[in-house]
């Protein structure tokens, strides 16, 4: 049986991110592949996507409703002058 699975290096450790199903104390032969880490920098991901909605006719009524619902008054005003 041969399965593909990741996991993080901790010392010694592989710390597996899936049960793979073997017994407690079963032998097993593991090759390590170093997988490289993602160049990627934060919010990179947004930059990416900008724009995927700019001609949606239907996303453009759904932005103008939140718009409205953001610029409702919700501050409730004390009333000075009840007792």
């Amino acid at each position: 049986m041969s399965i593909t699975v990741h996991g993080v290096m901790h010392g010694r450790t592989i710390e597996i991110d899936e049960d793979v199903g073997v017994a407690e104390g079963q032998k097993v032969e593991v090759q390590v592949k170093i997988v490289p880490m993602s160049a990627r920098k934060p919010g990179e991901g947004f930059f990416r996507t900008e724009g995927a909605l700019a001609d949606d006719v239907e996303w453009d009524g759904i932005m103008e409703e939140i718009y409205k619902a953001r610029k409702v008054e919700r501050r409730q005003v004390p009333d000075l002058e009840a007792p």
